[in-house]
């Protein structure tokens, strides 16, 4: 409990490694990851017990799945303005405590009506969490030091596949479908207690100087050239995955010819591989280049992508290989571009930049998946048409993300370059 509050204190210069404090609040940061990215995940599983128990049309099921993802964009553009104004300690608290909440509501609703409401605010106050927990990660690790730390959160979108969709269909199936939902609040709301506890103060941009109106505070973000760049670079790497992943079960199914009995153990071996490629590709960001790495995945993303959507019929052990390979090159591209990228905003605009970065993701990707829907046909045998084409529209949207990354990087250096001689006086 010795440790200091403010960033540069938390960073020394020079650190090699992680101080024991920074590795018990990058394991809260991907826990707090984790609990977001499992209460999101856990609702497709779920929706086949969800509707005939409440008597719901997929329509009404797909609305209450849509409704968390643009409620978590619209709070990043709410929150934003005021984002760096507060302890960011506390911030994560407050938001992390309405979603604990809201999950809970969730678990108690009992109508088409309140399961809506609370996915609304579940996802009000959800969608924020992403964006403060990497500010805090910037706040807390030097840039060099960075990708073994959005490794290391990364993992949670594995973890949340490998233990918390089976484990939230254990108890669905034992108990019903509102069971995961309150023990999943449960262990969040111990989570939480850990982090009060555990996790100092991050209030070190408190020192510096701010806006006086929060709503300029979000212009300027807005409008800062720099920033609009890893914007829309977000938006770019987002639309891949979410126009991807949403049809990868139909497609593994129907064009294939994998069983559905076989399904979990490809989510299960995917998974585990993520959860072990993760910190392995931010030590490589770390020690090789955040660029680098990324172009690495760039490629090899681009080329699994056209494999994957030209495949016939394959074996199970086959899929699972390329599976693999193909979740190798897109955290490949996230992590060392998340690591980069948290070097744009200046300190005292982090918060906010991450709250509107985490709302475009919520929103480019909610908007990729119609998009893809709107490309992909489902033929009567069950195999879907036009796969092809949303591989071909990944390949561009990845190409033209890594001309931005690239400038971006540019960019840093740039401005490294001409900081130096200033420090060096």
């Amino acid at each position: 409990m010795n440790q200091p509050a403010s960033p540069s204190a938390a960073r020394p210069s020079g650190q090699v490694g992680f101080t024991r404090y920074q590795k018990t609040v990058t394991g809260l940061l991907a826990f707090l990851q984790f609990a977001v990215i499992l209460d999101f995940m856990l609702m497709s599983p779920l929706g086949a017990l969800i509707m005939p128990s409440m008597q719901i049309t997929p329509q009404q099921f797909g609305l209450v799945v849509s409704a968390y993802a643009f409620s978590a964009g619209a709070s990043g553009l709410l929150t934003a303005g005021f984002a760096d104004r507060f302890d960011r300690k506390r911030l994560l608290l407050f938001f992390y405590g309405g979603f604990v909440l809201g999950t809970v509501w969730c678990g108690l609703a009992q109508s088409f009506e309140s399961l809506l409401l609370a996915r609304i605010v579940t996802g009000l106050f959800g969608g924020v969490i992403g964006s403060i927990t990497l500010a805090i990660a910037t706040d807390l690790f030097a840039p060099h030091l960075r990708g073994r730390v959005m490794g290391v959160i990364q993992t949670s979108f594995a973890a949340s596949q490998v233990l918390g969709i089976p484990i939230g269909l254990y108890l669905s199936n034992r108990w019903n479908w509102h069971v995961p939902f309150l023990a999943m609040a449960a262990l969040g709301l111990a989570g939480g207690l850990v982090v009060l506890v555990r996790m100092q103060p991050v209030d070190g941009h408190l020192t510096l100087k701010q806006e006086h109106s929060a709503w300029m505070h979000l212009y300027h973000t807005l409008t800062e050239p720099r920033y609009l760049t890893a914007f829309a670079t977000t938006a770019l790497l987002m639309t891949g995955g979410f126009m991807l992943m949403p049809f990868s079960s139909a497609y593994l199914v129907g064009n294939l010819g994998i069983d559905m009995a076989h399904l979990p153990t490809i989510y299960l071996v995917t998974g585990l591989c993520t959860i072990a490629f993760g910190p392995l590709i931010g030590r490589a960001a770390d020690k090789l280049g955040k660029l680098r790495v990324f172009l690495f995945g760039a490629v090899l993303s681009i080329i699994m992508v056209l494999i994957y959507t030209h495949l016939g019929r394959v074996t199970v052990p086959m899929i699972v290989a390329i599976n693999a390979v193909l979740f190798l090159g897109i955290f490949s591209r996230m992590i060392p571009f998340q690591a980069l990228v948290s070097s744009v905003p200046a300190a005292n605009q982090r918060g906010s930049f991450n709250a509107i970065s985490a709302s475009i993701q919520q929103l480019s990707g909610g908007v990729a998946s119609v998009i893809a829907g709107h490309i992909v046909t489902l033929a009567p045998d069950g195999r879907l048409g036009h796969f092809d084409i949303v591989g071909f529209v990944i390949v561009g949207t990845t190409l033209l993300a890594s001309v931005l990354v690239w400038r971006l990087h540019r960019d840093l250096q740039a401005r490294e370059s001409a900081a130096a001689p200033a420090t060096a006086t």
